[in-house]
């Protein structure tokens, strides 16, 4: 657990309350071109009768120091038609943002006259990058996040249309799966602290260090080509406005799983509160030691079994709450020579902690040989109790240097995460034997990344040529310390160790390393096409990715011992009493289960290239135009189980051309209703894991995963058409429809015949096709009704996936009578609908309370094989409640109260029988948490 320093802590809070602030306001924002996908860098802002004023830099950012008071803006550039902002109101201590977005006109004769009263709410300026985007876009400010009462952008993200957000923490777009979507930091690639997953875990980044969230469901020449559902784009702060300050803590509490007497847990390191162990886990035997069998060396099997910690049970133990705070903060220097310097920072630490006393994993049911009996048969039951201690740890910091024409930026973003876990297990073997086996499980995982961002941006003096380039190399780390695997057979009151049924006691060490560079250079030119303004875009790019991967596994055996000795209690089998003594031939010895097929080392590279034009085909209708060109190749080192080895053998080698097509039009003069439509193709390539040789073993759920050589990547034809009305102050609408073709689809599939071993398989072509309805309106058109917003999107996918002729005679050799085979089935991964709704009150005292909803439907989470049904996931209603409210002048304080999972609903997945009731594949039970916010800015 983590001790605070008291007398430290009230010294910060008292020092940080006391601080004096200036009696001037800043505002601050950004103008917007709106006929193109960009910012105007140079347009000029002035105040009316006062001497303030400045110019945008090649941001388009602006940024004004003013005395309060309420004042006229007005916004111009050469060519473009004025806007005139009244009532703009500057307060002390306090940042205005008003974002404007300037439309070309021949005569630049006409001026608009805007007024508004308060425009603090950078959600607009969200809809205003929306609006003006080349591609289907739908955006999250920090804002909207904080309103929705939210730490970080995972709990919040939901409310973007088409957005799922998997164990609190991975995003999906449209119901496709994590493999076809694609998280981007700033931009650039960045793995995540699960290297198998697209999706970059977002509870990771709070909300202070946030400009906003992008989440792109259309693709572009300029991006990358290998995402179908949508690229979330994650884009942190530059240079900030003012100076600013923020700290939070948090408690969350469930009165299930906290202070529990019933929790489970095991003795760890002294760092486990800090997300990495101090070595207590580490492999007590060097990889690749031989150890001897015990006719040969029995002195030293004794002197390598003693080295391991003795510590096998799972022990019961008062569990915690969970808690955690963060920090962020930034200031920007400007010099003499007009150049400026900033700086962003922040520090997060969460430390939660989950029960679940009667959780599923593992189950293995099967249909029947006789295809007249409905009723499955059990190959493998599993379930038990699981205590999580989860410790997540980050901290980024950036800095900006801007001059006249370049800015130059490095961000470092560092991530550490330690899991724990500790599980009783009940396991039956129905088929074999009436016996029941118990097992221990007792697992550690050590997550850690380290991601470096360097980047340069240029412009020309009339600003007609940009030039940006990023590099981006990161390093993560993955391992698995000292998962120990336990099992007992329970016959009556007599506990014994039985091989033959339930296995050895075995101890795992598996080590991940991946390193990931990843690097692009895009040019832009502006020029004239057809008479009208044009955006020419090229650029090239590389990524290098290497995993290292490792495994050394061990048993225990008995020699001439009786495991009845040990009475059922683990932690007899390692005590000194019981370890194998060479003088009487007796005693548990260790044993090496060393598989080398499981070892692997694999590269990636991706070299891309791309051009494209963004041009008025008439004077409402936009066009971009691209191609984008990359070469994938994968090479993979290690051995199968038939002795093959593989020396730097490529297991996939594939150069695409990948083109896109985006039509903008306008409906109306205002380009406020708009109609765009968009073709790309895009793919889905398999990762490390799943194109290799290699056999993982996950020992809570007991299940295999096998990987494929032969796997290819999947290809996908996009088409999507939406209609879209931009309304007063952050009112949107929008529909939309769109059309998915996929070729050769990768899809987790269990083995025929191989109880516990699922694989990745490339198998037939599948079709989805979704409407997405969005709403976000203020309610405000009933009086009594003002204060309150409204969001709501609802999305409906239908997909269809063709089965492939081995998938098709399997499942049609095992139909039940009276069944008929579909023509097809869903798309693994794909949900059939989704709904996200939320409400919220907020008022001018800064008082907000919200209530928001969101569910997606029954999915495809594993394709069956013969007599192996599917396994589906059910649908998961999340119902959450927030309050926040903020006080104070200079110094802001704020709290906030959170209750998530108001229905107390399970997550929960499960084979699908035919004219009988399914079975329970995997059961948790999350009930609800309360969750307590304390905030301070300064």
């Amino acid at each position: 657990m983590l001790h605070f320093n008291k007398s430290v802590f009230c010294f910060f809070i008292i020092l940080s309350c006391c601080l004096s602030f200036g009696q001037t306001g800043t505002l601050t924002g950004k103008i917007l071109d709106g006929d193109f996908d960009d910012v105007l860098s140079f347009a000029n802002v002035t105040v009316k009768n006062t001497n303030y004023g400045a110019s945008t830099d090649f941001d388009g950012k602006y940024s004004i120091n003013m005395e309060p008071g309420t004042y006229t803006v007005v916004y111009s550039f050469v060519g473009y038609s004025s806007k005139e902002i009244t009532d703009v109101v500057i307060k002390a201590g306090e940042v205005t943002i008003v974002d404007v977005t300037l439309n070309a006109s021949a005569a630049a004769l006409d001026d608009i006259v805007i007024t508004v009263t308060r425009r603090q709410n950078s959600e607009k300026a969200v809809l205003e990058v929306q609006k003006n985007s080349t591609v289907v876009l739908d955006g999250l400010s920090s804002e909207t996040i904080k309103k929705a009462g939210s730490s970080s952008v995972a709990s919040a993200v939901k409310a973007v249309p088409g957005v799922s957000v998997q164990d609190g923490k991975f995003v999906y777009v449209r119901g496709l799966g994590d493999r076809y979507t694609k998280t981007l930091l700033n931009g650039m690639e960045v793995p995540g602290l699960d290297p198998d997953k697209n999706a970059l875990q977002l509870d990771i980044f709070p909300t202070g260090v946030l400009e906003n969230l992008q989440v792109k469901k259309s693709s572009t020449a300029d991006l990358t080509a290998d995402f179908t559902g949508g690229i979330v784009d994650i884009l942190t702060k530059d240079i900030p406005s003012s100076e600013e300050y923020s700290l939070s803590f948090s408690l969350g509490y469930n009165p299930d799983m906290h202070f529990n007497d019933d929790y489970l847990s095991y003795n760890g390191g002294d760092t486990d509160f800090l997300g990495f162990d101090d070595g207590t886990r580490d492999s007590p035997i060097a990889a690749g030691t031989n150890i001897p069998l015990l006719q040969q060396d029995g002195s030293l099997v004794r002197e390598l079994t003693q080295r391991f910690n003795p510590e096998l049970a799972a022990m019961r133990e008062k569990s915690f709450m969970n808690f955690g705070f963060s920090f962020s903060g930034g200031n920007k220097y400007k010099f003499d020579s007009g150049n400026s310097l900033g700086f962003t920072a922040s520090l997060a630490y969460k430390n939660d902690t989950d029960f679940y006393e009667n959780f599923v994993d593992g189950q293995i049911f099967r249909k029947n040989a006789d295809t007249s009996v409905l009723t499955p048969t059990v190959d493998r039951s599993q379930q038990g109790a699981v205590g999580v201690n989860n410790i997540l740890l980050n901290g980024l910091l950036g800095l900006t240097y801007k001059t006249e024409f370049s800015k130059y930026r490095i961000n470092v973003l560092h991530i550490q995460n330690g899991e724990s876990n500790a599980a009783l297990i009940t396991q039956q073997n129905a088929e074999r034997s009436s016996n029941q086996i118990k097992k221990d499980v007792l697992t550690y995982t050590e997550r850690a990344l380290t991601n470096v961002l360097l980047s340069g941006e240029h412009n020309n003096k009339d600003g007609s040529w940009n030039t940006e380039w990023k590099i981006s190399p990161t390093l993560s780390r993955v391992d698995d310390k000292d998962f120990r695997t336990t099992p007992f057979r329970i016959d009556g009151s007599t506990a014994t160790i039985e091989p033959s049924e339930a296995g050895d006691p075995t101890r795992l060490y598996r080590e991940l390393q991946e390193l990931n560079l990843a690097s692009r250079i895009d040019f832009t030119r502006k020029h004239q096409l057809f008479n009208e303004s044009a955006k020419l875009k090229f650029g090239a790019g590389f990524t290098y990715k290497n995993r290292d991967f490792s495994v050394d596994q061990y048993s225990f055996i008995l020699q001439n011992f009786q495991s009845s000795n040990f009475n059922g209690d683990p932690n007899e089998i390692l005590a000194p009493d019981n370890i194998y003594d060479p003088n009487t031939g007796s005693g548990v010895a260790v044993r090496s289960d060393f598989n080398i097929t499981n070892n692997f080392d694999s590269q990636i590279t991706i070299g891309s290239a791309y051009i494209s034009d963004e041009f008025q085909l008439t004077n409402r209708l936009k066009t971009i135009l691209g191609v984008r060109f990359e070469k994938f190749d994968l090479t993979y080192n290690g051995q199968n189980q038939q002795g093959q080895v593989f020396d730097n053998e490529k297991f996939i080698d594939k150069a695409d051309v990948f083109p896109s097509l985006n039509l903008i039009y306008d409906l109306n003069e205002d380009s406020n209703f708009k109609l765009r439509g968009s073709f790309s193709i895009t793919t889905a390539r398999p990762s490390f894991k799943e194109a290799s040789e290699a056999e993982i073993f996950d020992p809570i759920s007991n299940f295999f995963f096998i990987g494929n050589r032969d796997i290819q990547p999947t290809y996908i034809n996009n088409f999507d058409v939406r209609l879209e009305k931009y309304g007063e102050g952050s009112d949107f609408y929008a529909i939309s429809t769109f059309y998915k073709d996929f070729k050769d689809p990768i899809e987790l599939s269990f083995i025929r015949e191989a109880e516990g071993q699922f694989t990745p398989l490339n198998l037939g072509n599948a079709t989805v096709l979704g409407a997405e309805i969005e709403l976000r309106k203020n309610l405000g058109f009933v009086p009594a009704l003002k204060n309150f917003n409204a969001t709501l999107n609802v999305s409906i996918i239908d997909s269809n996936q063709n089965y492939s002729e081995d998938e098709e005679n399997n499942r049609r050799d095992t139909l039940r009578d009276g069944q008929t085979l579909d023509d097809t089935r869903p798309l693994q991964g794909q949900s059939p609908y989704l709904v996200n709704a939320g409400l919220v009150y907020e008022t001018e005292s800064d008082l907000r309370i919200g209530a928001f909803f969101n569910v997606q439907g029954r999915t495809l989470e594993i394709v069956g094989s013969g007599d192996i049904p599917d396994v589906y996931t059910l649908p998961f209603n999340s119902l959450n409640f927030t309050a926040n409210k903020t006080f104070g002048e200079t110094v802001k304080h704020s709290i906030g109260f959170k209750i998530d999972n108001i229905l107390g609903d399970d997550r929960e997945s499960e084979y699908e029988f035919f004219g009988t009731e399914n079975r329970t594949f995997s059961f948790r039970s999350p009930q609800t948490t309360l969750s307590l916010n304390y905030g301070i800015k300064f």
